[in-house]
């Protein structure tokens, strides 16, 4: 299975796992599974940090970096057919990242993994839904 981690799901991973659920869990803890990352979530998660909506324990950069080489994770590059591709998107998200995610995940046939219901609302992505007691 080849995931692509909406950035909330990669950023749970890291430091909150109690909040994905046991399905996105073990998808993620599965040796067969593929885990992709798009670098918009890299930029998101820095700007999390930078606005102090997101602690970690060392600077934004440095705790990145850190975090991508913990885990195997392959870059979905932001390309001009998935810059194409989130113009074209059947359902309409108000957010442009998460426009830009679903795009990446049609144009490289990657099953988005999300809690975001907007997002899981959309037709135009397959996803895995993070549904758990917390929600959130």
């Amino acid at each position: 299975m080849k995931l692509l981690l909406d950035t909330h799901i990669w950023l749970w991973s890291l430091l909150e796992p109690a909040r994905l659920s046991p399905k996105v869990a073990a998808a993620l803890a599965s040796p067969d599974t593929e885990r992709w990352l798009s670098p918009v979530s890299v930029w998101e998660a820095l700007l999390l940090i930078e606005r102090k909506r997101l602690e970690v324990d060392r600077p934004g950069e440095a705790w990145v970096r850190e975090a991508l080489e913990r885990a195997p994770i392959t870059e979905a590059p932001v390309t001009r057919e998935v810059a194409i591709a989130s113009r074209g998107l059947t359902t309409r998200h108000r957010d442009p990242v998460d426009r830009f995610l679903v795009a990446t995940a049609v144009v490289f046939d990657l099953t988005l993994v999300t809690a975001d219901a907007a997002v899981l609302g959309m037709r135009d992505v397959k996803s895995l839904p993070n549904r758990t007691a917390r929600g959130r």
